[in-house]
Formats: structure tokens, C-alpha cells, sequence
């Protein structure tokens, strides 16, 4: 077995146990070594640098426009004569990189200036473009934003601040295919009550998990999914939220617990040939598309936007969390929901409202939100069942800014405020 690549004496370093140390004789790795690219130490696992892949060949050309016609055939017969060492060139390709490089000195463009034209209507087109004071119109009803709330973080490779936008704007396109009709009247023996607790049971299988919370939301929406085309029974109900959060998990955990651990937690309620043919199940059901929009991930884009803390978007995601126990916002769509989940906390953090920047990257107007935030803050208002206690629990926690003892607006200072 030969030593690394990068490895200059074999015999120097020392092994690790119970592993022999290759020999090296005559020094033929070393010949080897030298034959071969030189890596970069600063390069993952010793790769080569950086390179433009075709550089040698296709760009050639360019290079040589931009040196002179002169210097051009000069360097073609030194590229061809030039051959690196220990690198074999056989004839039939020595003479096609012959043939190719001459074609590409006949195709060299010519350095003469372009002939002006000759229509009347591109004259004034181009000396409008030079006319510093011309502006192209943009076209009416065009929101334009007041910043790019992508440009700070383009050196972030999770950020992924190159293709945010058309994400969203793909994210805000497919949520219309999945978006919930009614379906608990084609269900006879599950309530809108059985639904509620088992999602207040998924979010403390979250919490004790530590899954993130698009985990929570994803598996959420796999349920409704699920329940739209299938009808169960209510003695099914668990199992098919405990495979939800097992398939979610699957889908954006970096590392998901094992089969056991979703049994164990079902305190052996069902057997694991029970939990895998429920997987089979739900996804041949949804056609193992599961890649669904959810109100988390629009919320955080939202709360860029509006420049908001921590605090703030806590708050808002309490709120936003409240409604996934709540059949009445199921029919939401994940958008339209984290829009006004936003706007509810900002009013009540007396923090402005719907500005342009956010009516650009939501695609929300300010008049499209009021009459869904009026909902959630009646949800925050009222009393709830005290069955369900997940969720306020967990956002009373100092972690979470204990924004669940916070007190809710006032619904006459509400209704002035989303006035304002």
C-alpha cells in the first residue's frame, strides 16, 4: 500500500497500532510523487487548486485577442512545444491540439470597430442609454423594496443568499397544491379535540427529541395530509402522528433516532411492523412528495425583513405554534399565516407595521392581513383548553423569553393599531 500523497518520509511517522508501515524502496514512491500535481495544503484532502476547467481550451482564443495578433501564433507554437515533464502526448492527439489551435487563430475576431447602425429607431434607443439623465420605466404596480435583505449575507454558504428569493417565490407557488380542504366530516371516528391533543403530544415528542421545529411543522402537515385521503380510527391516530415525526425527522435532522426510540416513546403501544407499514402508508399515500411548505420557514424570512430580534420572533412563533393545535387555521395557507403571526407580534411589541420591504418579499399587502391577525389575537385572548399545555409551557421558559406570560392586545387597541 503505498504512503499518502502528501507524506514526504514514510519511515518517520509512526503507526498506528496493529497496522504495519509499507516500505518504501528505491525510492520509486518518491519518482511517483513528483510525477504528480503538486496539492495545495491549505486543499480538503489534499486536493488541487483551483482552476478554470476550460481555460486551456475553449478561452483560449480570448487570451490571445486581448495580448495582439502578433503575440498570438508566438505563444501557439510555444504552448505546443512546451510538454510537461513525465506527461506522455500521443501523435494522433499532438496533431488534432495542431489542427485546433490553428482554427482557432482564423476564427480571431477582428479588432475593427463596429459599423454604427443604420435604423433610425436604434439611434435613439442608444442615445437615450447615454443620456445619464434617462431612466428606463418601470412598469405600474411594481413594488420596489427598500433593500436587499440578501445582499449582508452572500459570504454565508448556508444562507444560500444567491437563490433566496426564487426559493420563496418557488415555495410561494407550491404551497397552492397543498393547501387543506375540511376533512374531519369524512371522518367518523377522529374530532377536532383527538387532533389537538395528539399535536400538543408531537410538540412535547419535539421538545424531548430537541428536533427542530421544522421537524414539529413538517410532521404536522404530513398528518393532515394524510388524514385528508385516509380514514381512520381513533386507535390509529397516535401511531400515524408518531410516523409523521419519524418520516419529518428523516426528512431535516441531521441524525434521526432509530425505529425503537419512536416505539419506546409510544410507551409500546404498537409493534414496529405496525410503524414501518404505517411509513409505507403515509408516504405511497402523499406519492413520497413530502417536501411541503411551512409557516416556520416563511416566519424567519419575514422576520429578516422586518429587521426583527429575537424576542420578536419568538413571539411570533409562539403565536404561529398555538395554531398548529387549532383545526380552525389548518385551512390557512403557510404563508398568509406566518404574515400575520408577524404583524401580531410587532403591533404587540409596538414595533411599526406592514413596511415595503415586506410587502415586496411576503407578496402580502397590508389590507390582506388584519383579518387573520384579529383571529390569532382572539386565540391569545380567550381561554383554551387546559388539556393542551405544550406549547405554553415551552414558550414560558426563560429559553424562549417567557413571551407566553406576555398579555395580549386589547382588541379595540388592536383594530386602531392595524388602522395605523
Amino acid at each position: 500500500m503505498p504512503p499518502p500523497r502528501n507524506c514526504k518520509n514514510a519511515s518517520v511517522k509512526q503507526s498506528w497500532p496493529g497496522r504495519a508501515v509499507p516500505m518504501v524502496k528505491n525510492g520509486q514512491d518518491e519518482k511517483e510523487e513528483s510525477s504528480q500535481v503538486k496539492r495545495s495544503p491549505s486543499s480538503p484532502q489534499g486536493a488541487p487548486k483551483k482552476r478554470s476547467v476550460f481555460g486551456d481550451i475553449t478561452n483560449a482564443h480570448k487570451t490571445w485577442h486581448i495580448l495582439g495578433k502578433k503575440e498570438a501564433p508566438e505563444m501557439a507554437k510555444g504552448a505546443a512545444k512546451k510538454v510537461s515533464k513525465g506527461t506522455r502526448v500521443l501523435p494522433a492527439i499532438a496533431k488534432n491540439n495542431e489542427i485546433n489551435l490553428k482554427k482557432s487563430l482564423n476564427r480571431v475576431p477582428s479588432e475593427d470597430p463596429p459599423a454604427a447602425p443604420s435604423d433610425p429607431e436604434v439611434k435613439k434607443d442608444l442615445a437615450k442609454s447615454d443620456d445619464p439623465s434617462w431612466k428606463a420605466e418601470e412598469p405600474e404596480g411594481l413594488v420596489t423594496p427598500i433593500e436587499d435583505i440578501d445582499k449582508g449575507q452572500l459570504d454565508d454558504p448556508y444562507a444560500s443568499a444567491e437563490y433566496a428569493k426564487d426559493i420563496f417565490i418557488y415555495m410561494r407557488e407550491r404551497e397552492e397544491k397543498f393547501l387543506l380542504p375540511d376533512y374531519m366530516e369524512n371522518q367518523p371516528d377522529i374530532t377536532t379535540d383527538m387532533r389537538a391533543i395528539l399535536v400538543d403530544w408531537m410538540v412535547e415528542v419535539q421538545e424531548n427529541f430537541e428536533f427542530t421545529h421544522e421537524t414539529l411543522y413538517l410532521a404536522v402537515k404530513l398528518m393532515d395530509h394524510y388524514l385528508v385521503k385516509v380514514t381512520s380510527m381513533r386507535d390509529k391516530l397516535q401511531l400515524i402522528g408518531c410516523t409523521a415525526i419519524l418520516i419529518a425527522s428523516k426528512f431535516e435532522e441531521r441524525c434521526p433516532p432509530c425505529v425503537d426510540d419512536f416505539l419506546y416513546i409510544c410507551d409500546d403501544a404498537y409493534k414496529r411492523e405496525e410503524l414501518l407499514a404505517m411509513e409505507i402508508s403515509i408516504l405511497q399515500t402523499l406519492h413520497f412528495d413530502i417536501n411541503i411548505p411551512i409557516a416556520y420557514r416563511f416566519l424567519r424570512r419575514f422576520a429578516k425583513c422586518a429587521h426583527a430580534n429575537m424576542e420578536t420572533l419568538t413571539l411570533a412563533r409562539f403565536i404561529c405554534e398555538l395554531t398548529l393545535q387549532e383545526y380552525n387555521f389548518v385551512q390557512e395557507s403557510a404563508s398568509h399565516l406566518a404574515a400575520s403571526c408577524l404583524l401580531l407580534a410587532l403591533k404587540m411589541k409596538k414595533l411599526g407595521g406592514w413596511n415595503p420591504t415586506l410587502e415586496y418579499y411576503s407578496g402580502y399587502k397590508a389590507e390582506e392581513l388584519p383579518a387573520l391577525v384579529k383571529r390569532l389575537n382572539f386565540l391569545l385572548t380567550y381561554s383554551h383548553d387546559q388539556r393542551l399545555k405544550a406549547v405554553r409551557s415551552k414558550y414560558s421558559h426563560r429559553v424562549f423569553f417567557e413571551v407566553a406570560k406576555m398579555a395580549p392586545m386589547d382588541m379595540m387597541e388592536l383594530e386602531g393599531a392595524l388602522k395605523s
